[in-house]
């Protein structure tokens, strides 16, 4: 009962309570969200995910007390794992079938994301990576960045190919350039491979679906899309209209028309900051993003603070992950972006984003709690 008590102790005053309460509210507000989406047709969505929001403290609490130097020196290991775990989606993957997605994995209901959790592997696994080549001072060399490429690749590949969730796997590339550009990569490898995306940017293009390429375009130059596939216009058409219809203060929770006659598609996940803009109005989509600004800033910050390299690249990495997540659902419930299904942080429907952002919490917590002597700074 003593040590439980001293872990208790310790928790509270070495844990980063405030990122546990941020997370905590955020998730809190999603809820209130979900369950106003759903008050009209119910559902069990509003209960699954405040149990995946139990297991998330959970799992801050556990990571918080893991030392990712540990986690992050089998890196090899992580790997082994992300990609046979992105590789069971090709046999039991489900997902929206009119547009071919097996993001998936379901049991009795309940449905899992790999590559939602494999995004936290892959911060782990990439930061070791630069880790190891700074210690050996060979960032820069052409062999290390190959080898970084080709582990980014493989995970890339896998989530493409087997889950066909391309909107996941761009995340991944801003992940991996933000965790590069921090750990010392120089920026004429950045230029390099710039120009290769654009090299073979023809080649991508002409290997999308006609329904991939009409997202891509539609917030840019809708003019452009065939008269006979002009539904790709209607989520975030009618989820601009839902958020300007808000106004400053809302038509009020469970009050809002559209959200409350199901106009918006998929508004519970991809779409509920719609819902927030209509039913809580400006106000209320402010708070959403000053809450998760907040988040951000703060793991950026005590990577800064843990005099490790490793802790500040696994702090990038997961501020990486919430910032491309966020601005990305943001602008397609804005009109601004393509919508490719990426949910928003702590808010959208979704036990695997919600439970694997607490887990990433926790990781950055215990980063803060157990930081480095200056003298074992690596950078």
């Amino acid at each position: 009962m003593r040590t439980v008590f001293r872990a208790v102790i310790r928790f509270l005053r070495e844990a980063d309570i405030l990122l546990l309460i941020l997370g905590l509210v955020s998730a809190v507000y999603g809820v209130l969200l979900i369950s106003s989406v759903l008050r009209r047709t119910g559902g069990a969505e509003v209960y699954i995910q405040i149990g995946a929001l139990v297991i998330g403290i959970a799992l801050f609490v556990l990571f918080t007390y893991i030392d990712i130097d540990i986690i992050a020196d089998k890196y090899g290991f992580l790997l082994i794992f992300s990609l046979l775990f992105l590789l069971t989606l090709q046999f039991w993957g489900v997902g929206q079938e009119e547009v071919g997605n097996r993001a998936w994995l379901r049991f009795f209901g309940i449905g899992i994301q790999p590559a939602e959790v494999v995004k936290v592997t892959f911060v782990i696994i990439i930061s070791r990576m630069i880790v190891n080549y700074r210690e050996r001072k060979t960032l820069n060399s052409v062999v290390s960045l190959i080898q970084i490429v080709l582990v980014f690749g493989m995970i890339f590949f896998m989530i493409v190919y087997v889950s066909r969730d391309l909107g996941s796997a761009l995340v991944y590339l801003f992940i991996l350039a933000a965790i590069l550009y921090v750990g010392g990569v120089k920026l004429r490898w950045f230029a390099l491979g710039g120009a290769v995306i654009a090299a073979a940017s023809p080649l991508i293009w002409n290997s999308l679906a006609d329904y991939q390429r009409d997202r891509i375009l539609a917030p840019f130059v809708p003019d452009q899309i065939d008269p006979d596939r002009q539904g790709v216009l209607w989520q975030s058409s009618q989820s601009v209209r839902a958020i300007s219809s808000g106004g400053w203060t809302g038509q009020g929770l469970g009050n809002g028309k559209m959200t409350q006659t199901g106009v918006v598609p998929a508004q519970r996940t991809d779409f509920i900051f719609s819902a927030a803009g209509e039913e809580l109005g400006f106000i209320g989509c402010m708070v959403i993003v000053i809450l998760l600004v907040i988040i951000i800033v703060r793991c950026i910050y005590i990577g800064i603070k843990s005099n490790n390299l490793l802790g500040l690249l696994v702090c990038t990495g997961i501020a990486a992950k919430l910032i491309a997540q966020t601005i990305e659902n943001i602008g397609m419930c804005l009109g601004l972006f393509p919508v490719i299904g990426i949910t928003l942080p702590f808010f959208s429907y979704g036990g695997s984003s919600l439970v694997t952002c607490f887990a990433a919490l926790g990781i950055v917590s215990g980063i803060k709690m157990r930081p480095k002597s200056i003298k074992f700074r690596t950078f």
